[in-house]
């Protein structure tokens, strides 16, 4: 077994998990054992799958290799919300040791469930996540993902417990507070949205507190699509390593991917836990090979109370070839959700394309949102900006006439720049909305 190096000042251990060193065989050997008995259980347990697979004429005797999961029917997040509550669950009530629900604002929630030996796996591979992005056991780790029916918070908690981190669970919202605690209890890593990590460093820096000269030396980041132009802000400002985790509920949460903090170039998923695919977007029928950008899609291999095959996560990404953890393979950065995407006079556009050009233009803050408005017949797109503290109004005018150059060249869009004061957007306190639909209004 590899042992990592212990953290300074502290005995100890912080050995690897012996699957996160298996070759890229060795791991599609456990994925295709694995596959077989989840699809098969799933079948035998959970009405709708059966139901599901009946319907499209395949069985669970049919996979026989990896590239026979594609003829499986999809699970959509419509899937878990037509049997709500529990209609999903593979295993008796009294079974259930946890239950974690979606926000449900667009509907009814979608409610998981786990175990505890899906717990227990789910704080193992957040602990490989953080300890892949230079987490340190004895680490003082100051938590503020949300507790509550949200993952992320209970999520990451576990994950930094089973590392054998000290963990400060402060949860969202409450900025000054925050500021006040790593402040006063000096964690070294911190554990939120990249939106909230800014919020905390604008808040800090309105106080008079330089954020590099707190105790900060690691930030994990994730529950919302971020850029590389906003890991350099965050690691400019705070004097950090920034990196990337990925999760999302029905899958299991945060700790699917980690990042690594030695090469930032993408999260290694835990391919003895999950089986990737990506689809061709415009041909949900097609999967692609590794390199080409798509729809990411899930199947679960160990989990007990919710197994999830070919869930579609409408996160839009690629699979590269595993660096930091050679036999997993990496995401690419989440360039959008299907669901986030603006459709502007026939061009497609993301948030995140957005961010990445605002943060090339001088004088230009990060704290955005786009709001889509239908003055006439034709929809109409204006991105609010914030200026930077040290830009003059004089100066802004010419920022904003930049950026919407820069929109134009690289997205192919035509749309309206408002470049407002400092401090006069809503901040995140979790996850951050960036689009305003205000076409029915």
């Amino acid at each position: 077994m590899t042992q990592a190096p212990a953290a300074p000042g502290t005995s100890l251990p912080n050995p690897l998990d012996p699957e996160e060193t298996m070759s890229r065989d060795q791991i599609e050997a456990i994925q295709l054992e694995r596959l077989k008995e989840t699809v098969a259980y799933a079948y035998n347990r959970v009405p709708l799958y059966k139901e599901k697979y009946d319907d499209a004429g395949v069985h669970p005797g049919d996979l026989k290799e990896l590239a026979d999961l594609a003829k499986f029917p999809f699970t959509e997040k419509e899937d878990l919300r037509r049997t709500y509550p529990f209609g999903m669950f593979a295993v008796p009530r009294e079974e259930v040791a946890r239950i974690h629900a979606s926000s449900g604002t667009t509907g009814r929630p979608t409610v998981v469930g786990y175990t505890d030996t899906d717990l227990d796996n789910w704080a193992t591979l957040g602990a490989r996540c953080l300890r892949l992005s230079g987490v340190k056991p004895g680490w003082r780790v100051h938590n503020a993902y949300g507790y509550g029916l949200f993952t992320g918070g209970l999520g990451a908690h576990a994950a930094a417990e089973k590392l054998g981190t000290t963990v400060i669970p402060m949860s969202g919202g409450q900025t000054e507070k925050q500021i006040t605690l790593i402040q006063d209890f000096q964690p070294e890593a911190i554990l939120c949205t990249p939106t909230y990590l800014l919020t905390i460093g604008d808040a800090m820096q309105h106080a008079g507190i330089d954020p590099r000269s707190t105790s900060l030396r690691v930030a994990v980041l994730g529950a919302e699509p971020w850029t590389e132009e906003m890991r350099h802000e965050l690691e400019e400002m705070f004097g950090i390593d920034a990196c990337d985790i990925y999760g999302l509920s029905e899958v299991m949460g945060p700790g699917v991917a980690g990042e690594s903090n030695e090469k930032k170039d993408g999260s290694h998923i835990w391919e003895d836990h999950f089986r990737p695919e990506i689809l061709d977007a415009f041909d949900e029928t097609r999967v692609l090979g590794d390199g080409e950008h798509g729809e990411l899609v899930f199947t679960s291999l160990t989990k007990q109370a919710l197994p999830i095959i070919r869930y579609r996560t409408h996160d839009l990404t690629r699979l590269m070839p595993g660096t930091a953890r050679p036999g997993h393979r990496r995401m690419g950065r989440i360039t959008g959700r299907s669901d986030d995407m603006i459709i502007l006079r026939g061009v497609n556009l993301f948030p995140t394309q957005v961010e990445e050009l605002i943060l090339k233009v001088a004088g230009l803050s990060p704290h955005f949102q786009l709001e889509i408005t239908r003055p006439n017949r034709m929809d109409e797109l204006t991105v609010k900006v914030e200026r930077r503290e040290d830009c003059t109004t004089d100066r802004a005018g010419a920022a904003g006439a930049e950026l919407q150059k820069l929109i134009k060249i690289h997205i192919g869009s035509t749309c309206r720049i408002d470049v407002v004061d400092p401090e006069s957007l809503p901040r995140s306190v979790g996850k951050l909305k960036r689009i305003y639909d205000l076409r029915d209004k």
